[in-house]
């Protein structure tokens, strides 16, 4: 009986981590920048809000795809960070800028998980000029 609940409560999270926003790491073997950020940011990210919010997956590009990431467009180049929530893609970081730069480029990334959908529309540009008095 307690094993048919674990198991039952195990699926149930399972099904709400399907749908959660993730952050994939498409790294390879012998990528300098992709140690770098094993030295720098690996070990604390799952310790920051950043990581809660969108907890590091690792995926080699040398090995097939998940089924479940065939949306994603993969490139050669490593490390290839991409924000996916609820299967669709929020948006990339190509290679590890530094520890500085990751954050917040990582914080501009998090910031569109609260942004509406747009489906497909793409955002109105307003410019404003400014004005100056003599």
């Amino acid at each position: 009986m307690i094993v048919a609940i674990v198991g039952a409560m195990l699926i149930a999270f399972a099904g709400n981590r399907a749908g959660a926003a993730e952050l994939v790491m498409f790294e390879q073997a012998g990528c300098p920048w992709c140690a770098r950020f094993d030295r720098e940011i690996a070990p604390i990210y799952g310790k920051t809000a950043e990581g809660r919010r969108a907890p590091l997956r690792r995926v080699d590009i040398a090995r097939p795809l998940p089924p479940n990431l065939a949306f994603v467009e993969i490139e050669r180049f490593t490390p290839l960070f991409v924000l996916i929530d609820r299967g669709r893609e929020i948006g990339r970081i190509r290679g590890y800028p530094g520890e500085d730069h990751f954050w917040g480029l990582l914080g501009l990334l998090i910031g569109k998980l609260d942004l509406p959908q747009t489906d497909g529309e793409r955002a109105t540009v307003v410019r404003k000029s400014l004005h100056t008095i003599d």
